[in-house]
């Protein structure tokens, strides 16, 4: 190994061992490892600053700034209130109507704000029909984590993959075009959560109903759901500019007529400039603990690439999965992201990840296109840990769950994910 490679690789075994630690906050240890490559020259200024200029970082920043605003017009609250009405005369399928929405919105905003306001919504109401709540909470947080996988923009995983594969010269994904793929999963992901997972829960007395009070420095994804307000007053007005111009970013990128990053940067833009949102607010809604996080776990992702040190490593595997076949590589990159991403940050799981999924799919001579999809829908998958994903540390306090309860649903649901996977990706992505 040349120096260069040596450095990268301390870098990177230090770094998932401070953020499997989890004494320190997530995006300082990213910042610091990419401080060390930099100090180093391991990692040169351009590439450190092509990673913080990217367009995820770029995307993910206006996006955030566009949910910010559709949530303090109140828009979001009254989606959670008319649920509530919805609840109440369905009953307990009701609850699940609602599971399911909440999963639908996911596709498009970030669910940890979808998680906050509707958490105590489907407490409340499964308490008023005296059944157990932690039947219902667990699945709300699976289902917005399968919901967000079945967009580009429905998560920062997928938009950092489908950044990452650009740089490495591959072509850039759609706004929809992982959607077939995710529905399936998700779907087949819901039934097990509708039929299984509350059989599995069992029916314990319910909670004594402490108000949602999340701990903001749990999970490795550095979520902070303090930011968003309880349940905002409606404002009709900002609420249907904020509506309107989400509608319309998503219509350009759709379409072809702009990235998205550059659609979602002309949408915020034009929040701030018509009043929807104030500059202070704007700035709020940015979320810069997940950006930095990013950004350093994509200078880290890059030493990978620039040292040749990707490059040994896939050479080694390539070596076995020759004779075993692309199927067996791609279960094999599948399984490898869902048993990281229990451990550390999907920003994190999908940096380290994505350039190996290209490099393996190139040396054995098919296409990487099934590999980077494989990537995005494991990388959020995080369901056997409470702390693994935000929403799941959410509704574990709020349910009064046991870590047990996590991985007792959970592997399952990893296991089934992982097994329709492997049959609908080469599907619709062949090798």
């Amino acid at each position: 190994m040349t120096p260069a490679q040596i450095i990268a690789l301390a870098v990177l075994v230090s770094v998932v061992a401070a953020l499997i630690h989890g004494k320190l906050r997530s995006d300082v240890v990213a910042l610091a490892g990419a401080a060390v490559l930099l100090g180093t020259r391991t990692v040169r200024p351009v590439e450190v600053q092509g990673a913080f200029a990217s367009p995820a970082i770029i995307a993910l920043a206006s996006l955030f700034v566009i949910a910010y605003a559709m949530e303090l017009s109140g828009l979001l609250g009254l989606l959670i209130r008319g649920a509530t009405r919805l609840c109440a005369r369905l009953g307990a399928l009701g609850l699940w109507l609602v599971i399911g929405l909440c999963g639908v919105a996911s596709a498009f905003l970030n669910n940890t704000p979808i998680v906050v306001l509707g958490a105590p919504v489907v407490r409340d109401v499964a308490q008023s029909m005296d059944q157990s709540p932690k039947r219902f909470l667990i699945p709300l947080s699976y289902a917005t984590i399968l919901g967000g996988a079945c967009t580009l923009i429905g998560t920062s995983t997928n938009l950092l993959v489908n950044d990452m594969a650009r740089n490495a010269g591959q072509p850039a994904f759609g706004l929809f075009e992982i959607t077939p793929v995710a529905l399936i999963i998700a779907a087949i992901g819901g039934l097990y959560l509708f039929l299984v997972a509350p059989r599995l829960l069992g029916a314990d007395p319910s909670p004594s109903g402490e108000p949602l009070a999340p701990r903001t420095n749990i999970a490795p994804t550095g979520e902070d759901p303090s930011l968003y307000p309880p349940d905002a007053q409606l404002d009709p007005v900002r609420a249907g500019a904020a509506l309107a111009v989400f509608a319309l970013v998503v219509a350009v990128a759709a379409t072809g007529l702009l990235p998205i990053a550059a659609s979602a940067f002309a949408g915020a833009v034009g929040l701030v400039l018509a009043r929807v949102i104030s500059v202070e607010d704007a700035y709020k809604g940015l979320r810069p603990e997940i950006l930095l996080l990013i950004a350093g776990m994509v200078v880290v992702g890059l030493s990978l690439e620039v040292t040749g040190l990707a490059a040994v490593t896939t050479k080694a595997l390539v070596g076995w999965l020759q004779a075993l076949g692309p199927l067996y590589a791609l279960a094999l990159i599948y399984g490898a992201t869902l048993l990281l991403t229990e451990m550390l940050s999907n920003a994190a799981v999908a940096v380290l990840l994505t350039p190996m999924a290209v490099a393996l799919a190139e040396s054995l001579g098919v296409s990487p296109r099934p590999f980077l999809v494989a990537v995005m829908m494991a990388a959020s998958a995080a369901f056997a840990t409470p702390f693994g994903y935000q929403t799941n540390v959410l509704v574990y306090q709020l349910g009064g769950y046991r870590y047990l309860d996590f991985v007792r649903i959970g592997a399952p649901l990893n296991l089934i994910t992982w097994a329709v996977g492997l049959i609908v990706i080469p599907l619709f992505f062949p090798f």
